[in-house]
């Protein structure tokens, strides 16, 4: 017998001749190389004999379910019509971002769609995107950034602490908060997340535990942020019964880092495996939830979610420590995630791709821009955008235009023109770079109500 197991090994022990060979090859590759061909023997037989005692096991399952419910990997062909859809502030927004949802429109899954007045072009769908679908979750339609996330506390600080202390709070953001992909905390801190049963049953999230833990508590490159602003609270009727006025606010921005990275990366992969479809439209495969990687999918996703919350809370907590103050009231929500939720009285998966979750009383942040203000929200449940606001101003340039068109002087200029202090940042995050917020938040007035607003003052991004 040789050392490598191969299909005519597995015939011998009374597979069937078909695509369950295939699928128990790639597991055992992929998880089960260190093991003993003698020993994969024993266990794969015990899998042949009771397929139903493995169902869900992290890498067995996929392969029970090769005997018991094979996948059937059949060519998809887009419908001619769109499912139904609404465009929010249409005239703000380009037409490939537009065509990427029309797109998205005509899969056989999809149930209703809408688009952001944020939205611009991405992959797969549009940033901006939001779209339903029937027991069908895209991978590329959560997005790279799995549970990308905006996180606001508000302190009792009157906001003249923010020029008396500015050195000072500055020096907390160089010194305390950990940007891109190199950069993490000396002192760890330990998180019960990484007690959670994901970390152990499935085989890929397992191999990223280690990763997962060294980044904790810290934030990506590219548009993600920790900053000192002024909160406005304007609603005398808020949530937290805070008096009108104004409060010294810590905002970040970031998502669930190398882990969600890696679990979007392997489970597009199988999904473009498993649903292939025209060429251009191939980034909006999709993994059926009936099946094993569309259950692991979901599992590894929501942990992925939670994980982005950990890091915020540990951003939070650390800043909070270095103030020696307690917020009166923390704002948070995430894009970048889909959910289960009731549209046109089925349940569907709804993927907000860069919009945030609008459900009637929900609370939300819609961040501006480093010079531009951004407004906390309360959602109407306006069901025409299945219950979505924009996540943002959205970009006006892309990241290689902006390098193109601005310098570091008129970034400087724009930025003392607001009095901000910015640390890190390149040109691609220029204030420039992004839609007038005001727009925005007038093309949404029918999606979410304005609570109050927060201004940046200092900015902390990736160098």
């Amino acid at each position: 017998m040789g050392k490598k197991l191969s299909g005519r090994d597995l015939i011998k022990l009374g597979f069937p001749q078909n695509n369950s060979i295939n699928v128990t090859l790639g597991q055992i590759n992929r998880y089960q190389k260190r093991k003993k061909k003698e020993q994969i023997l024993l266990e794969a037989k015990q899998v042949l004999l009771h397929p139903e005692n493995y169902k869900g096991d992290g890498v067995w399952g996929k392969i029970a379910e090769s005997l018991l419910d094979p996948v059937l990997v059949t060519k998809q062909v887009l419908n001619s019509v769109r499912a139904p859809f609404q465009i929010f502030g249409e005239n703000e927004i380009d037409d490939k971002a537009k065509y990427q949802l029309f797109d998205a429109l005509k899969l056989p899954v999809a149930v209703a769609g809408a688009l952001m007045p944020d939205a611009h072009a991405g992959y797969g769908l549009p940033i901006g995107g939001v779209l339903a679908t029937k027991n069908a979750v895209i991978p590329y339609g959560v997005g790279v950034d799995i549970g990308c996330r905006m996180s606001l506390s508000i302190y009792p600080i009157p906001t003249s602490y923010l020029k008396g202390k500015q050195h000072q709070l500055a020096n907390i953001l160089s010194e305390h908060t950990k940007f891109g992909m190199y950069e993490t905390h000396k002192v760890k801190h330990d998180h019960e997340i990484f007690e959670r049963e994901e970390f152990k049953t499935i085989p890929l999230v397992k191999r990223l535990k280690d990763k997962a833990y060294k980044q904790l508590g810290t934030s990506g490159g590219g548009n993600h942020f920790v900053e000192f602003g002024v909160v406005t609270i304007k609603d005398e009727k808020n949530e937290w019964d805070l008096p009108l006025g104004d409060y010294v606010g810590v905002l970040s921005h970031s998502g669930s880092r190398g882990l969600g990275a890696n679990i979007a990366k392997h489970y597009t992969y199988l999904a473009t495996k498993q649903c292939p479809l025209p060429k251009h439209v191939q980034q909006l495969a999709w993994l059926d939830l009936n099946t094993h990687d569309g259950q692991e999918y979901w599992l590894a996703m929501t942990l992925a979610g939670d994980y982005a919350k950990a890091c915020h809370d540990n951003i939070h907590k650390r800043i909070g420590k270095l103030l020696g103050a307690r917020p009166v009231a923390t704002i948070e929500n995430h894009h970048n995630f889909a959910w289960k939720q009731e549209v046109n009285g089925e349940e569907c998966i709804v993927h907000r791709k860069g919009a945030t979750p609008a459900e009637k009383g929900e609370l939300g942040i819609i961040p501006g821009s480093m010079t531009a203000p951004g407004f906390i929200v309360r959602g109407l449940g306006n069901q025409d955008s299945l219950a979505s606001a924009s996540h943002g101003a959205g970009r006006l340039f892309s990241r290689r235009k902006c390098k193109e068109k601005f310098t570091k002087s008129e970034i400087k200029k724009q930025l003392q023109a607001n009095d901000v202090t910015l640390i890190g940042g390149g040109v691609d995050e220029a204030p420039m770079a992004y839609k007038d917020i005001e727009k925005v938040m007038a093309n949404q007035k029918e999606l979410v109500e304005v609570i109050g607003t927060f201004t940046p003052k200092i900015v902390r991004m990736d160098k």
